[in-house]
C-alpha cells in the first residue's frame, strides 16, 4: 500500500466504517445460517482443527482420532497445524466458532483488497473506495467456495490470503516467502508456490519460503514426534482420510477422472498425463505473466494449479476464484473484461456440481448420464477454462487495447 493509498484511507475512516457495517449486515444471514445449525453440522472442520490440538493438550495421538458421530472426521493436516489449533482448543467451542468465523472475513478483507488493489486505485475510484470495496466484499463472501469456507469453518481463505500478500505487497514488513512457507507447511498444497518461486527464478524469496516450511514441518519431530511420524509415514499416504475421492465436491483432475469409473490403472495414467500437460501451460503462463509485471495473474494461476493438479481438491479449495476475478478485472477500464469477471462470479455463485448430480438422478435416456457428469464437473471444468483464459485469452485482450 501506497503512502497516497494510506492517506485517503485516513481521510474516509468515516465512509469505511459505514462500509464495513453494510458488509456486516450483508453478510449477517450467510453467518448465522451456518452457526446457528445443528452442533453436529456446524463447523465441522473447524472442530477437525480445535479436537487436534485439544488431542496435543491431553497427550492423546492426534491421528488416531475421528471427531464425534455423524461427522467422525480425521485430522487430515500436518502436525504443525495441530500445534498452532492448540490456541483453538484453549477456547470455548462457541468462542472459537465466532473467532474462526471473523477471522475467515479478515482473511477475505485482505484478498479482496490485493486483488482488486488496481482496480480500487483507479481515478474514477478512488473517491468511492470503500463502498466499491464493500460490494465487492460482498459479492465475493457469496461466491459458494467462500460460502463454504464459512459454513465448514474452513482455513482455505486465510492460506490464500498468506500467498496472496507474499507475492503481491509492496514493500512487506516481513521476509518475503515467509507466509509461503508458513501456509505450505500447515496445507502442503500451497507448496505449488515453490515451483513459481523457482521458475520465475526469485531466489532469495524461494530460499525464504524452502527455509520457513523446512523449520515449521521438522519442529513437531523435536516436539511432537510421534505425531510427526504418524503423518509422514502413515496419514500422509492414505488418501481415503480425506474424504471418499469420488465424491461431488471433489473437483481436482483426479476427482473427475475418478467419476468416470474406469479401471484404477487407466485413471491413474490418464490423470499423470493431464497433470503433466496442465501443469506446464499453467506454471509457464504464470512465469510469463510474471515477467510482463502482472504478478497477480501468475498468482491466480499458482493457485488454480494448487486446486486443479491436487489429488484431492474440495469446491472450498477454489476460493483462489477471488483472485482470479481481480486478475479478469484489472485496473477496471475495459468493459468486456468487466462483463466477463460477471460471468465468472456468477457461475461459481450457483451450485452447478449438484445441478450435474440432480440431472443424473432424473434418469433421461441418453441426456442424464453424460451430461449430467460435465455439468458435476462444472467447477473443475471451470478451473480449466479459467487457466485457458487467463494465459492466452488475457493477455490476447490487453494486446488489443494497446
Amino acid at each position: 500500500m501506497t503512502s497516497a493509498e494510506v492517506r485517503v484511507i485516513r481521510r474516509q475512516w468515516w465512509a469505511w466504517v459505514v462500509a464495513a457495517l453494510v458488509v456486516a449486515a450483508a453478510v449477517a444471514p450467510l453467518v448465522h445460517t451456518w452457526l446457528t445449525n445443528p452442533d453436529d453440522q456446524r463447523l465441522v472442520d473447524l472442530d477437525v482443527y480445535r479436537t487436534g490440538g485439544q488431542m496435543l493438550l491431553e497427550g492423546r495421538r492426534v491421528y488416531d482420532y475421528f471427531t464425534p458421530a455423524p461427522q467422525l472426521l480425521p485430522f487430515t493436516y500436518p502436525p504443525i497445524a495441530a500445534m498452532l489449533a492448540v490456541v483453538l482448543a484453549k477456547m470455548s467451542w462457541e468462542t472459537a466458532q465466532w473467532a474462526w468465523t471473523a477471522g475467515i472475513f479478515v482473511a477475505l478483507a485482505v484478498t479482496v483488497w490485493f486483488s482488486f488493489r488496481e482496480a480500487l486505485s483507479g481515478p474514477a475510484v478512488r473517491k468511492y473506495v470503500p463502498w466499491a470495496f464493500a460490494l465487492l466484499m460482498v459479492a465475493c463472501t457469496y461466491l459458494m467456495p467462500i460460502r463454504d469456507q464459512v459454513r465448514f469453518g474452513q482455513v482455505d481463505i486465510m492460506l490464500v490470503a498468506l500467498c496472496l500478500a507474499d507475492c503481491v505487497a509492496r514493500r512487506p514488513w516481513w521476509p518475503r516467502g515467509f507466509l509461503i512457507g508458513l501456509a505450505t507447511a500447515v496445507k502442503l498444497t500451497p507448496g505449488v508456490f515453490l515451483i513459481y518461486l523457482l521458475i520465475t527464478r526469485q531466489w532469495r524469496t524461494f530460499f525464504m519460503a524452502s527455509f520457513a516450511a523446512a523449520v515449521l514441518t521438522l519442529l513437531p519431530f523435536a516436539v511432537i514426534p510421534q505425531d510427526a511420524a504418524d503423518f509422514w509415514f502413515s496419514a500422509l499416504l492414505d488418501p481415503e482420510r480425506l474424504g471418499s475421492n469420488a465424491a461431488t465436491t471433489n473437483q481436482s483432475i483426479r476427482g473427475m477422472l475418478i467419476r468416470l469409473y474406469m479401471p484404477d490403472a487407466l485413471t491413474s495414467v490418464l490423470w499423470l498425463a493431464i497433470v503433466v500437460a496442465v501443469g506446464w501451460y499453467g506454471f509457464r503462463g504464470a512465469r510469463d505473466a510474471y515477467r510482463t509485471g502482472d504478478q497477480l495473474t501468475a498468482v491466480a494461476l499458482v493457485g488454480l494449479m494448487a486446486v486443479l493438479l491436487s489429488p484431492v481438491a474440495w469446491i472450498h479449495h477454489l476460493a483462489w476464484v477471488v483472485v482470479v476475478l481481480g486478475a479478469i478485472v484489472g485496473d477496471g477500464r475495459d468493459p468486456v473484461r468487466l462483463r466477463v469477471a460477471a460471468g465468472v462470479w456468477l457461475y461459481y455463485v450457483v451450485p452447478i456440481p449438484w445441478w450435474g448430480v440432480s440431472l443424473k438422478a432424473a434418469d433421461i435416456p441418453g441426456v442424464s448420464l453424460v451430461l449430467g457428469k460435465i455439468v458435476q464437473n462444472g467447477f473443475g471444468l471451470g478451473a480449466l477454462a479459467l487457466v485457458w483464459m487467463l494465459v492466452s485469452w488475457l493477455p490476447k485482450r490487453r494486446r488489443s487495447l494497446d
